[in-house]
């Protein structure tokens, strides 16, 4: 798609509405009246097959008694209506239009044959459409609202594109109430033809877009949501909130990996592949793309923390804490800067407590303006700016205390310019967010929001907020990504895959699944397989003790939990009755695996999985046989850069454990980097490959062994 079409859908010049009436009450009126009344300086064509006025403008009985072809058509009426006169709009011309009707997929086989009708329809006549069942789209740059909400005050910098209408419409004054303005906004509703991400390449050229909040339920084509979110967050803060990826969204698999990745561990992977922040609330959503597309960038995790009382100050720190970011200790010269402005008992290292002084001034200009100054943080959190607000409040108990002086001389008296303070952020290149228990009806918290200085009802709200102008500037420092080269098919490794096929195995087995591996350079130890209990011992005296003797069929793959694996073996007595063992808890002749034993107290797991949606994913995390207990795995989708490799490794909860640990040397990164890299091409090498597990991955020393292995084919 270019962007040149949808910037033509978001600007037009005329718009015809289908379903707008006299009635109030009706929703295409409540659509049209937006329009109408909140500034679109274009063309408005009501057309109603028997009003002759809707709205005070002329309607028209049809699409062929227009006087010109629309640029905009938009449809609010019932679905059994919609297509004639849709095919009419396509007749004369039109060739944008937003489907506001619903009753098409949502509704089930009937409904997706009426939605494929409405694509066919437009593709004869070359139109673009918004929907079905959707609300609309927002254009602040020429001030025009096509939803149901009236829509006031300024244009924003904050892009929203959501799959569910509610957050583009009826949030409308929920956001205006915190100072929260889109620049644009899309509710795209069933995407039949126009899609999440074909709006996201649109705001990501917007120059009037900050910063990018999207509302997901399902992306519908994953690789091309990667490529695109990926070049746009290099330059601009995209922030998404995907619901829908519970447990109850996940998928059954065959390996330790595929079972353990549901929607809600792709999603996530794929978010941090793309360097999309992932909100997840609707109120973060906002939140966060409110701090981003207004905030100057933040240049590192420095947190200032300026306040008049002492418990959100403390809420502020730990929350920053938690969250990535430092709350330095001020230099002894600027506190001696600090204290003469404070009261004597009051904490001024960091967090600043002015512990509820009443001038305000002090606090939100000159102290600010000091730590701003002062080159030893990067943001300030400020927590407890108020005037009218509070005095509002307090009036009622001090009334009788001032005898003949009314709430309005008192707020009137208490009034300055506020100019100065609001602008801080911007006259010194550093971020500010504010916490405040008092809303717009409080002159700081008006002043804030309405010169883009966010305000938020918590003091935790508004640290992680700051956070995640933190985790953005993570995202600018990603080393630059690499271009991926797949390599060529092993010859050897293709005769494994295609011995199994003809066999019409599933699964390879454990031995061959290695062998497999190793043609690409994954580490594996030295194994023989054997078929009789004399076998068995003779390998074990080859490869030298100790060793680990396992059950080695294709259609056996959880050997540990079937008591089929036996290790560090350390004579020949021992091999020969683990191999009869094996036999009999088998319950049938089984080939046996006798592999040198690997020494290493840490396990890890690394894994192909595949998803419908998704496709081939990598994995990685804590392995052994502890891995669904623990549950600390990362996904990215396949193929993966090193980048990619290495901020799975550091992904991971327990990533501690890939340092120095307990007397033994930290783990060969670039080597755990490798074998993900590599493990990511072999399902694109390999088609017929759908999972592959290995695990556990034993660090050996420094180095990751693969000491067993799956390889599921499908």
């Amino acid at each position: 798609m270019s962007v040149s079409f949808f910037h033509s859908l978001m600007t037009p010049k005329s718009i015809a509405i289908v379903g707008a009436s006299n009635n109030p009450m009706k929703m295409g009126t409540m659509h049209a009246l937006s329009i109408l009344k909140d500034g679109f300086q274009g063309k408005l064509y009501p057309v109603h097959p028997s009003e002759k006025i809707v709205l005070g403008q002329k309607a028209y009985a049809s699409p062929g008694d227009l006087p010109e072809a629309p640029d905009l058509a938009m449809f609010v009426l019932p679905a059994q209506h919609l297509l004639p006169i849709f095919e009419a709009f396509g007749q004369i011309g039109t060739k944008y239009a937003i489907v506001i009707t619903a009753g098409f997929k949502e509704l089930g086989p009937e409904g997706i044959q009426e939605e494929q009708r409405l694509k066919n329809i437009a593709k004869r006549y070359g139109m673009r459409f918004v929907g079905p069942n959707c609300m609309g789209i927002i254009n602040q740059e020429i001030s025009l609202n096509t939803t149901v909400m009236p829509l006031r005050g300024k244009s924003g910098s904050l892009g929203m594109i959501s799959q569910s209408g509610t957050y583009v419409a009826q949030t409308i004054l929920y956001l205006q109430k915190r100072g929260i303005y889109f620049s644009k906004a899309v509710s795209v509703g069933n995407e039949a033809d126009v899609n999440i991400i074909d709006v996201l390449e649109y705001f990501g050229d917007d120059e009037h877009t900050k910063a990018i909040s999207v509302y997901i339920e399902t992306i519908r084509d994953i690789r091309r949501f990667l490529a695109v979110a990926s070049k746009i967050t290099p330059r601009k803060p995209v922030i998404a909130q995907y619901v829908g990826g519970t447990e109850a969204g996940g998928r059954a698999g065959l390996s330790h990996t595929g079972s353990m990745a549901g929607n809600n561990s792709l999603y996530d992977g794929l978010f941090k592949q793309a360097g999309v922040i992932r909100a997840h609330s609707i109120e973060d959503l906002y939140g966060w793309g409110f701090a981003l597309a207004t905030q100057p960038r933040i240049r590192g995790n420095r947190i200032g923390i300026i306040t008049n009382s002492g418990g959100p100050g403390s809420a502020i720190a730990d929350a920053c804490d938690a969250n990535g970011c430092r709350i330095p200790v001020l230099s002894k010269s600027l506190q001696e800067k600090i204290k003469p402005l404070m009261p004597s008992h009051a904490p001024c290292a960091n967090p600043v407590d002015l512990t509820f002084a009443m001038n305000m001034a002090v606090m939100t200009d000159t102290i600010t303006n000091l730590v701003m100054q002062s080159g030893e943080v990067d943001g300030i959190v400020l927590h407890g700016a108020m005037s009218s607000g509070f005095m509002s409040a307090v009036f009622p108990h001090v009334a009788e205390m001032l005898p003949g002086l009314t709430l309005e001389d008192m707020l009137k008296q208490a009034a300055r310019d506020l100019t100065k303070e609001v602008r801080l952020p911007f006259t010194h290149n550093i971020p500010m967010t504010v916490s405040a228990f008092f809303d717009r009806d409080d002159y700081y918290t008006e002043a804030y929001e309405d010169n883009g200085v966010p305000v938020y009802d918590s003091p935790e709200k508004a640290a992680r907020a700051m956070c995640t102008l933190v985790r953005y500037k993570k995202i600018l420092d990603r080393k630059p990504d690499t271009c991926i080269s797949i390599p060529a098919p092993e010859p050897n490794a293709v005769q494994i895959i295609n011995d199994a096929l003809s066999r019409h195995q599933k699964t390879l087995d454990e031995y061959a699944a290695k062998k497999l591996l190793a043609c690409y350079g994954f580490p594996v130890p030295e194994e023989q397989i054997v078929n009789s209990s004399v076998d068995a011992v003779a390998s074990a005296k080859k490869i030298g003790f100790p060793v680990a003797v396992k059950a080695c069929d294709p259609e056996i793959l959880h050997k540990t939990e079937q008591g089929l694996v036996h290790l560090n073996l350390n004579n020949t007595d021992d091999v020969a009755k683990a191999f009869s063992d094996i036999q009999r808890r088998a319950g049938f002749p089984v080939p046996v695996l006798v592999s040198r034993m690997v020494s290493g107290k840490r396990e890890f797991l690394a894994g192909i999985t595949h998803d419908g949606q998704f496709g081939h994913c990598v994995a990685f995390g804590v392995g052994g046989i502890f891995t669904e207990a623990v549950n600390d795995i990362v996904y990215r989708l396949a193929p993966i850069s090193r980048r990619d490799a290495e901020e799975m490794i550091s992904d991971i909860k327990t990533s501690k454990l890939l340092g120095p640990c307990r007397g033994m040397p930290a783990v060969d990164f670039q080597a755990m980097a490798d074998v993900l890299v590599r493990l990511s091409f072999i399902p694109l090498i390999h088609p017929e490959i759908r999972e592959i597990d290995m695990n556990p991955l034993i660090i050996s020393g420094e180095r990751p062994v693969a000491v067993d292995a799956l390889i599921i084919l499908g």
